[in-house]
């Protein structure tokens, strides 16, 4: 059995949600003559949202013995047990006599009768639970009185309706047409404008009690950005000058402050009592990948995830789905994550069926639309791209080094970060799996501001997306910018390392912008100023800059400033035992770490891999012998231990080809933006290789892996983050 598979066994055993039975050549099978089942029986099914009910009866029954011709994966007994208890569509559970009809399905499965229905009107004609191909199914059609004790069958040429009955129709016998090609099941015609979003009416009242509301300066200083400046030595000598003298500028976002809040009824039975965050609320597109190398465990998996991402969102917040294969649709317009919006989502997603090509550029032109298109707008905006393939349609990597790809034709004009429009909303990519196109994932993250995670192994998407999401339901700052102005008239402005964020010198070199964007909650950014220190006369000190930040409260919508105190250095007039800052010198290895992925990646891509292990091996060494690693720096240990994995994965061009160049690519887009990406371990607790975690980010992260755990008592803990109440304490 190829590892590929074991890897998928083992997956299925430790979810506990199936039993592998290998065939072997022993293997006595009465019906040889019948024919093979089908590729779908070795993969997961789409009951990836299960409750944790679900899993519970899974983890505590016995799998059941399979028939003696079966092979392949099999959903055990406990599965079938827990899904008549509980809609594996909308995770609540069915009770006879609670007022909701229940469709019970050739195959055994139960269902809740709108439920399934909905699925079905989206072009489902299989079981979620076990992908048994369904006869009957059920329709929403108009509701004409049928003749006494028969249901009636619905034509398929019929219209749905909303003033509706629910009926079960037979399905014709499927017609074979070799030349059609496979396209996403086909559901309502699309508007041809997208300004169906769902109203933020009720939460403007809070948003202007919010910012209305008088709290105390103590209060208010905790909800401010610190500034903090380190000189790499505190005093140059008066007759001395430098022309690369270093200035470290540290941001601090303020911490989030948790208050309590009424429980909003996403799940009484789950969710008691909620503690929000006083937040922005959030518009979230998610574009999704269904192609057909999607199929079974992997489109199961993401379900699951995006069933964490739509408990997670508040009811402030807005998610739409676009699904892409060939072509795109928007599987689900932009709608508040209430109650009743959550179960539309998840019922949307479920219906998801891959197949078809990859055609990433017409999935990331619909999501720009939906976010173009809206009547209203969230404070904050994002969107998520998920993808386990190449695109085929818009850009060509034939594998020619002569021609390189132009990944920039992926993205709408109006999505690119240095576009002169209004329109900057950040594209945070996932590439899933060993075949997705890394490079184009990158630079489309790179382009519009976002980041990029690499997602190895199936089972950690969800984990990917909590700590992404997690950052996103905590931004408290929006639309920094960092002006640093020279304050002595011979001081004069040099480089400023910033790493991937848009900057500029004024061409007489006295000042200088940053355009940092959105910070989260406890989010840091250190940015390398270099300045000219000139020799002095008389004066025992130099002043040297000042620094300066405005951005927007997300929340009151204010325009905040906050300044810093001169940076100076004193002149004596010899020069005594001089200690570097090591807050300098940590974040100089950081970019010494970052320049050496570059330079390994351009090695690599050239086929030179042993001298790509030579660069990152000497970056290690320098890393080794600066000030800060010699400290313990627990940002030198990561570094060194991340570009130890990276020199592993150069060990041969299929190693590289596989692994490396995501693993790189995304170490690279963390250290650029200072941001967490997930990639290799890095969402493990006990990795070292955590750089950027915010506790925002890790709060998300540990709800995400106790889910996943499916303990009784680990469920109770799980609490959505919520964006503000409707009735907000004052701040």
């Amino acid at each position: 059995m190829g590892s590929s598979k074991w890897r998928k066994v083992k997956m299925a055993l430790g979810m506990n949600l199936c039993v592998y039975v290998p065939r072997t050549h022993g293997h006595i099978d009465d019906s040889s003559s019948s024919p093979p089942p089908p590729p779908s029986f070795e993969r997961l099914s789409g009951a990836a949202l299960l409750s944790p009910g679900s899993y519970r009866s899974l983890h505590s029954s016995a799998p059941s013995t399979p028939g003696s011709n079966g092979h392949g994966l099999r959903l055990s007994n406990s599965l079938s047990m827990s899904s008549k208890k509980t809609c594996s569509i909308c995770l609540a559970s069915m009770k006879r006599g609670d007022g909701h009809a229940i469709f019970t399905a050739e195959c055994s499965h139960s269902f809740h009768f709108q439920c399934i229905a909905s699925n079905v009107k989206h072009g489902n004609q299989i079981c979620p639970v076990c992908r048994a191909k369904w006869n009957e199914i059920p329709l929403q059609c108009p509701s004409l009185d049928p003749p006494p004790g028969r249901a009636r069958v619905n034509p398929v040429e019929w219209a749905q309706s909303n003033a509706l009955m629910t009926v079960v129709r037979r399905l014709p016998p499927p017609r074979p047409n070799h030349n059609r090609h496979n396209v996403l099941p086909i559901q309502t015609p699309e508007p041809a404008v997208f300004n169906d979003d769902e109203s933020l009416e009720h939460q403007s009242d809070s948003v202007e009690r919010n910012s209305s509301s008088k709290s105390n300066p103590e209060k208010d200083d905790q909800r401010t950005m610190k500034i903090k400046t380190y000189t790499e030595v505190s005093a140059v000598p008066w007759l001395n000058s430098s022309d690369n003298f270093t200035i470290l500028i540290n941001l601090k976002a303020p911490a989030s402050a948790p208050t309590s809040c009424e429980n909003i009824g996403i799940n009484q039975a789950n969710s008691p009592q909620v503690v929000q965050t006083s937040r922005a609320p959030v518009d979230l597109v998610t574009v999704l990948d269904v192609s057909g190398s999607m199929a079974g465990t992997k489109l199961a998996l993401l379900k699951r995830a995006m069933g964490f991402v739509m408990q997670n969102l508040g009811p402030y917040d807005r998610l739409a789905v676009i699904a892409f294969s060939s072509t795109a649709r928007r599987l689900f317009p932009l709608r508040r994550m209430s109650e009743t919006g959550r179960q539309q989502a998840l019922q949307a997603v479920n219906s998801l069926v891959a197949n078809g090509g990859t055609n990433i550029a017409e999935g990331l032109r619909k999501g720009a639309k939906v976010m173009a298109d809206r009547r209203e707008k969230n404070p904050v905006a994002s969107i998520i791209l998920l993808s386990d393939g190449q695109d085929t349609y818009t850009v060509s990597n034939t594998g020619n080094s002569q021609q390189v790809p132009n990944y920039q034709l992926l993205l709408p004009l109006s999505m690119h970060n240095e576009s002169s429009s209004n329109f900057k909303i950040p594209v945070h990519t996932f590439g899933f799996g060993s075949d997705h196109d890394a490079s184009s994932m990158h630079s489309i993250s790179e382009i519009s501001g976002g980041t990029f995670s690499f997602i190895e192994t199936e089972g950690v998407i969800q984990d990917a997306f909590a700590q992404c999401i997690g950052g996103l339901l905590s931004v408290l700052l929006k639309d920094l910018q960092v002006n640093i102005e020279c304050v002595n008239p011979r001081v004069s402005l040099g480089s400023l390392k910033v790493g991937s964020y848009p900057n500029r010198v004024v061409s007489d070199g006295r000042s200088g912008i940053i355009d940092v964007g959105h910070l989260y909650a406890d989010e840091e950014r250190d940015f390398l100023v270099s300045v000219n220190v000139p020799a002095e006369i008389s004066s025992t000190e130099t002043a040297l800059l000042k620094v300066r930040c405005v951005y927007t409260d997300p929340l009151t919508k204010e325009l905040v400033t906050v300044g810093s105190d001169e940076v100076r250095i004193r002149r004596p007039d010899v020069a005594g035992q001089q200690n570097a800052s090591v807050e300098v010198d940590r974040q100089q290895n950081r970019l010494r770490a970052a320049e050496a992925m570059v330079l390994a990646r351009t090695a690599a891509e050239t086929g030179d891999l042993s001298g790509a292990a030579s660069i990152l091996e000497n970056c290690r060494k320098v890393l080794s012998e600066s000030v800060s690693a010699k400290t313990g720096d627990r940002l030198c240990v990561a570094l060194d231990a991340e570009l130890k994995e990276m020199q592993e994965r150069l060990a041969s061009r299929h190693v590289y080809e596989a692994s490396g160049r995501a693993y790189l690519l995304s170490g690279l887009s963390s250290h650029s933006w200072q941001r967490a990406t997930a990639r290799g371990d890095s969402t493990d607790g006990s990795s070292l290789v955590q750089a950027y975690q915010t506790p925002s980010m890790t709060e998300m992260l540990n709800r995400s892996q106790a889910t996943l755990l499916g303990s009784p008592s680990v469920q109770r803990l799980i609490r959505p983050v919520l964006s503000f109440a409707s009735n907000p304490k004052p701040r």
